[in-house]
């Protein structure tokens, strides 16, 4: 009886070992986050799941990219295959319009991240009417920013021949060949280009142009009934974007690896490297609140195709709540006075 007993209390003692062991698992939320390129720009979302900053903060995270842009993987958010995800921020305000549940969380880029640059024998925007000027496809980031640079200058967009050509590594070669003129490229590529002496004729970050390049979206109604899993996720999130703008060698290390998979350029020790630098300096936002200036871009765009949309709120199409309530309890600026 006493070796019975004995063998009862080590049977208890192995069970209760493997429980505790398996709390930390089911203490975590589990949470899918889409991706919708594999870019630099997600520096700060894989610092994050790099550095374990969600599993810190309480909840699992698999970070997927989903590819193919903004509308794919906000269709993916739709479907309910994922409960966050990253890209441009017209891809959630269009599926808003269409009727889907999808709102902004948070902006984490508030500029675009292109440059429109040309032959050296076109001297400023007044030399590109009639030019041929490429970018990757209709309705892209770049696509955008190049309309919205024309407007600024006062052209119109079929005062240019604006092509189709690809990836920005495609237009530059294209540029070489004398295929187009100009071109919307993006980081590390117009580096590459200006090293080879083409002209930058227009930046968006230095033109008051503000646009959502790179904005954090959910659902209401996912929202609505897992907001602590929402805030424990946002403190993940935030602290990856601290971690990336602090730690330049870590996380130039970290790009490193999760571009393994893109061009010779992207993995170029000095171009990466230059594209970090120009990242943390000039586009990552401290604090990531949902931009309305960045919104009422699109508004004001998508607008000049239907005008009944010229007086939507843009507030509407965010819930600032969750960034603000995190910024409120000084949790954003401690990260930072570390």
């Amino acid at each position: 009886m006493k070796r019975l007993s004995i063998n009862r209390l080590l049977a208890g003692a192995s069970f209760l070992t493997a429980l505790l062991a398996l709390q930390p698992t089911w203490a975590q939320d589990k949470i899918r986050l889409g991706l919708s390129s594999v870019s630099a720009t997600n520096g700060s979302v894989w610092v994050a799941e790099e550095k374990g900053f969600f599993k810190k903060h309480g909840v699992d995270v698999e970070v997927i990219v989903i590819g193919g842009g903004g509308a794919r993987v906000v269709s993916s958010l739709v479907a309910g295959d994922l409960q966050f995800s990253v890209g441009g921020g017209e891809g959630s305000v269009r599926s808003q319009l269409r009727g889907a549940d999808t709102v902004i969380v948070a902006s984490t880029m508030n500029k675009g991240l292109q440059r429109l640059l040309a032959r050296p024998d076109i001297k400023s925007h007044h030399d590109l009417k009639g030019k041929r000027i490429g970018i990757t496809n209709f309705g892209s980031a770049g696509h955008l920013v190049l309309v919205l640079m024309l407007k600024k200058w006062g052209l119109r967009p079929d005062q240019t021949q604006i092509l189709q050509v690809g990836s920005s590594p495609a237009m530059l070669a294209s540029l070489d060949k004398g295929g187009i003129d100009a071109a919307v490229l993006t980081l590390p590529t117009f580096f590459v280009a200006e090293e080879k002496g083409y002209r930058v004729i227009g930046d968006p970050a230095h033109m008051d142009i503000v646009y959502l390049q790179n904005t954090l979206e959910s659902t209401r109604p996912y929202i609505r009934k897992n907001r602590e899993q929402a805030l424990k996720f946002m403190k993940g999130y935030i602290e990856g974007i601290a971690y990336f703008k602090k730690n330049k060698r870590e996380s130039i290390e970290i790009l490193r690896k999760k571009l393994r998979i893109q061009s010779e350029q992207e993995r170029d020790n000095r171009y990466l490297e230059m594209s970090y630098n120009l990242l943390a300096s000039t586009f990552y936002n401290d604090v990531p609140h949902p931009s309305l200036k960045g919104i009422q871009t699109i508004i004001d765009k998508l607008a000049e195709e239907d005008p009944k949309l010229k007086d939507r709120d843009p507030k509407s199409f965010a819930d600032e709540s969750i960034v603000k309530e995190l910024d409120d309890s000084g949790f954003i600026k401690a990260l930072y006075a570390k």
